[in-house]
């Protein structure tokens, strides 16, 4: 009797289940008029019970989901059994950012999306968990700095700071290289700090982690545009450099080529969140030019789109409507489904099906309007989704002030165009050998989104590590 007791005491406790649990917000009714954090992050409890959900499978897919693989069901049950901080440092084992990745990676198209438990449940929350670790390592002063070997007398010139360009630095520093970052801007980050909103990555944060490489002994050139101030040939003949890494993003913004685009009132979310966040137009003591009129809208509908829609509700004053227009429907919007949300709870509108043909102005050149053709969905396109088409008759005017454009970004020229032997493709994206990330020329490398176009935080840190192992090899001879 009392052993038929205990196999349904078995039973029953094998049939109970944790839910997958939310991550505590601000609310929207007040993170909608400043920029401190939107998530708040787990508790040490809600972190342990999301935690207890990994079912520790014996062929944890979610690895080979990550691009830089990390053993994510050991640091997974370091959090179970207590260990925050040295599930920080399993973290970091593989990625140099955690608690960045945390924050703006896309887990539920990567390491969340083969998750075992997935398949019959909601994933384990695998990059809540992430920030979770790498937060509290922060916060109770347990950052560990890496151990390094005696150096081997070569050096390597990593040019661009963003998460490409830092990878790169940490892995090759701990291999004992001398490493020297050069930015052309006047802080470490790249995308990590002009592209994203501080209401979703605090600078605070993307400063700490990067911060690693100073302490590891990298030496930091700001202000450095390569192509310009120096070009790649010299940094390998006259600098003394072994190799040279090319970590420098995509920063050119693609416009509609619409009548109006060049009228007052017109930008790029590039310029945009530029000012907002790299030259902190967003806080009172500084006196960055931004302005938004009444009546906002922004073109795309990507993650920088949700970025530029909400920052400009934040910099707008009292009663300011941003609208994100976008040509096809609400199932093909390529932004995290977190990002929408978040945007949809803060007051942003969603002008769908809806396609931009020219911008108005008034007489004093300022945008006065946005005029549109509404569309509808047809066969799918190269991409997959469903082709817009117009629908004839359907033209209208929206009432606009301020338009923004986030379509997306090509790579600029500067180190193109003094680097002859350095292929591109017609688009201007460095070739490079996928594996390795080796370029054209002889000791030039590259990775991140001068090479793929733009893509993920995580993705550049991928090509980054891949990047590192070779030219590590190469430094071997």
């Amino acid at each position: 009797m009392a052993e038929r007791s205990k196999k349904r005491s078995r039973r029953k406790k094998k049939k109970e289940r944790i839910p997958r649990q939310p991550m505590p917000v601000r609310p929207a009714e007040v993170r909608n008029k400043d920029f401190t954090e939107v998530a708040l992050g787990f508790t040490p409890e809600l972190a342990q019970k999301e935690a207890q959900r990994c079912i520790q499978c014996a062929n944890p897919e979610c690895i080979d989901g990550c691009p830089v693989a990390i053993r994510i069901p050991e640091f997974i049950q370091l959090i179970v059994d207590g260990e925050f901080s040295a599930a920080a440092q399993k973290i970091k084992e593989t990625n140099t950012l955690p608690a960045v990745c945390g924050r703006v990676c896309p887990q539920e198209e990567q390491c969340e999306v083969v998750c075992i438990l997935g398949k019959i449940d909601e994933p384990v929350a695998i990059g809540r968990l992430e920030r979770f670790a790498a937060d509290y390592e922060r916060e109770q002063g347990d950052v560990e700095i890496p151990e390094l070997p005696p150096s081997t007398g070569k050096k390597v010139a990593v040019v661009g700071s963003g998460p490409a360009g830092i990878t790169v630095a940490y892995e090759l520093l701990r291999k004992g290289h001398a490493v020297t970052v050069y930015e052309a801007l006047h802080d470490l980050g790249g995308v990590l700090v002009y592209g994203i909103p501080e209401f979703r990555l605090p600078k605070a944060i993307v400063a700490d982690e990067i911060d690693t490489i100073k302490k590891m002994g990298a030496e930091i050139k700001l202000n450095m545009l390569i192509g310009k101030t120096r070009t790649v040939d010299e940094l390998l003949d006259e600098d003394g450099f072994d190799a040279v890494f090319l970590g420098v993003g995509a920063g050119l913004p693609w416009f509609l080529n619409i009548p109006g685009e060049n009228l007052n009132g017109v930008s790029s979310a590039n310029e945009f969140l530029t000012r907002i966040n790299l030259m902190k137009a967003y806080r009172e003591e500084y006196i960055t030019p931004v302005k938004v009129g009444k009546k906002v809208a922004v073109i795309g509908a990507g993650n920088v789109a949700m970025d530029a829609a909400r920052s400009a509700l934040r910099v707008g004053d009292e009663g300011t409507e941003v609208s994100i227009v976008y040509r096809r429907s609400r199932e093909q919007m390529p932004a995290r489904e977190e990002e929408i949300h978040h945007a949809e709870e803060e007051g942003i509108i969603f002008r769908l099906l809806t396609n931009p043909v020219r911008i108005l102005g008034d007489d004093d050149g300022y945008v006065n309007g946005l005029e549109c053709i509404e569309m509808e969905l047809g066969e799918p396109d190269d991409s997959g989704r469903a082709r817009p088409i117009p629908i004839e008759g359907s033209e209208h005017v929206l009432d606009m002030d301020t338009v923004i454009v986030a379509l997306g970004t090509s790579p600029r020229t500067f180190i193109s165009d003094t680097t002859p032997d350095l292929e591109t493709s017609k688009w201007g994206n460095y070739i490079v050998n996928e594996e390795t990330g080796a370029t054209s020329k002889p000791g030039v490398f590259a990775g991140g989104d001068i090479v793929t176009g733009s893509a993920t935080v995580i993705l550049a840190m991928g090509a980054g590590r891949d990047a590192a192992k070779a030219i590590d090899e190469y430094l071997q001879g």
